[in-house]
């Protein structure tokens, strides 16, 4: 028997019991939202944090020499009280930790710790990188620094613990910003883009977009900078809210689920 004769069936049997490429990874479904309230903000907030707690907002601005944290009362936008981050400092992100607020500033790598009440700072601290977004999920400290990377520190000395890659269709998703823990998830705002991701805090999956566009668009159009910025959640009456940068409102929303696919 010549064996070259078996080669070409050889060959059609071994494409045959190839094992197919991997699908690729799915797009993520895009929720929607329907605005259930609209309440006043201040216009001249550049929003970097914000997080609700004891019945009452608490948010962090940035820009340098006008960067502070506030206590907002939700009706009429009034700020109850504020505390002025260091003039030299671009205030970024801030979490709730027991009886503190935590905050972190952009690029200088200096960190606070305010009495929540008196709004004083108790303690500084120092971490490397970038300090955009936080949030705490009841164990760690979440921390994003514009990349597609979620630090998790722990609450006391913020020390980093874990990281967490981000990925959506199997992607890294860039520039991660405000952070809020929802039920159990991850929400991120995607700086300089009018949507929110929803991240598995097990796998760093997207698992939907919140799109927010139509209410972001008002204000964004006039200035670039005027971006989608800020995700608070009251646990208690189960409400989302939302608001950007400069700003002139803030919007309890509910979600809409996705169009089905074909």
């Amino acid at each position: 028997m010549r064996l070259h004769h078996l080669l070409p069936a050889l060959a059609l049997a071994s494409c045959a019991d190839a094992a197919p490429p991997p699908a690729a990874p799915a797009e993520p479904p895009v929720w929607g939202y329907k605005v259930v309230k609209e309440y006043p903000h201040d216009s001249g907030a550049f929003t970097e944090g914000l997080f609700w707690s004891d019945g009452s907002l608490y948010e962090s601005t940035g820009l340098v020499g006008r960067s502070d944290v506030r206590r907002v009362r939700l009706e009429d936008g009034k700020v109850l009280q504020s505390a002025a981050v260091p003039p030299r400092l671009f205030g970024e992100g801030i979490a709730p930790w027991g009886d503190e607020i935590v905050s972190v500033t952009w690029q200088t790598g200096v960190g606070f710790r305010w009495d929540r009440k008196t709004l004083k700072v108790k303690s500084q601290f120092n971490y490397p990188g970038e300090g955009w977004g936080m949030t705490g999920d009841g164990r760690s400290i979440i921390l994003s620094d514009g990349t597609a990377i979620l630090r998790y520190l722990d609450p006391l000395t913020m020390a980093e613990r874990s990281r967490l890659t981000v990925t959506a269709a199997g992607k890294p998703v860039l520039n991660l910003n405000e952070l809020e823990y929802v039920k159990g998830e991850i929400y991120a705002n995607v700086w300089m883009t009018s949507r929110i991701a929803r991240i598995d805090p097990a796998t760093g999956v997207v698992t939907g977009w919140i799109e927010l566009g139509p209410l972001a668009q008002p204000y964004a159009s006039g200035d670039p900078d005027a971006v989608l910025n800020g995700i608070a959640y009251d646990a208690a009456k189960d409400r989302l809210f939302v608001t950007g940068k400069n700003w002139p409102k803030l919007f309890e929303i509910k979600l809409t689920k996705p169009a089905r696919r074909r």
